[in-house]
């Protein structure tokens, strides 16, 4: 089985934990985790597609095994965090890649592409929205309240998304068999954003997710212009980002696949034997064609 990296680099002076795997001289493929995991989240991809692919997946600063300074000592925000990665792929000499996009790597995405759109050679996203109607209002209720009043209340509401409980709930909800999620997923997360002060990084990022679907119409004419490869491969039972999000990328892209599969929002958890091939014979389609 190909070779896995933990590895670790200084960018605009924080420290970065990157997964990497695969030759490096191969076509890169950049793969962004959401809330509330980590890099950990494709330990079980990254060796599927290294024979092939140059694979670079970063722990977000906040999240994982990067650096987590307090909110006094970093501005969070997706437009930073978009900084520290495009800062690492320079560091790395990686300036054409695929992007593998899921939560919170869909407004870092995003950003990547709007800001070097020639630099993108395909895009996956697996539940990482780029349109209002991927919003499952039940979840996101809370959230939109938060950051039009960021109240005690409702600041309340939102902690309990760092439960136990509801990190639990995230991994488990529309998995068709829940015992193939192994639990170490949601302790693993739920131990990292426990650690002292990673509760007001993680609130901020709540309220900054504000800036994200005023960004929609630039990626929208983005998709229209650039007609990048997507391959949208969801869970369509998520509650978080519904199947609607993902049927929404073929009204902008000529080149989008829409794939809906019976699972949740962490779907490499409980469908990767279906994910992985799939991914391998879209980046195998498009990237390796080029």
């Amino acid at each position: 089985m190909p070779q896995v990296h933990h590895r670790f680099a200084d960018i605009q002076g924080r420290r970065l934990f990157y997964r990497e795997a695969g030759p490096v001289d191969a076509p890169a493929l950049v793969l962004l985790h959401g809330f509330p995991t980590s890099s950990f989240m494709f330990r079980d991809l990254l060796p599927r597609l290294a024979d092939t692919y140059h694979l670079i997946a970063p722990d977000h600063l906040g999240f994982g095994f990067s650096d987590a300074p307090g909110v006094d000592d970093f501005d969070y925000t997706f437009d930073a965090l978009t900084d520290l990665t495009a800062g690492l792929l320079a560091h790395l000499g990686v300036s054409r890649y695929a992007l593998y996009v899921q939560d919170y790597g869909a407004p870092i995405g995003w950003r990547l592409a709007l800001r070097t759109p020639e630099a993108v050679t395909a895009i996956v996203t697996q539940n990482g929205n780029a349109y209002d109607e991927g919003f499952v209002e039940d979840f996101w209720r809370p959230v939109w309240a938060y950051q039009q009043s960021p109240t005690a209340e409702n600041e309340e509401a939102l902690r309990q998304a760092l439960s136990l409980d509801l990190i639990k709930w995230q991994y488990l909800h529309g998995v068709p068999d829940e015992s193939v999620v192994s639990p170490d997923t949601w302790h693993h997360d739920f131990q990292l954003v426990s650690r002292p002060g990673n509760d007001l990084i993680q609130l901020t990022l709540f309220r900054d997710y504000a800036t994200n679907s005023p960004l929609y119409p630039r990626v929208h004419e983005y998709f229209r212009d650039h007609q990048p490869p997507v391959l949208a491969v969801w869970g369509q039972n998520d509650p978080i980002f519904g199947p609607d999000g993902a049927r929404a990328f073929a009204r902008d892209s000529q080149r989008a696949e829409v794939r809906l599969l019976d699972g949740g929002h962490f779907l490499l958890e409980s469908a990767l034997d279906e994910v992985a091939p799939m991914i391998k014979r879209f980046l195998d389609d498009t990237v390796s064609a080029h």
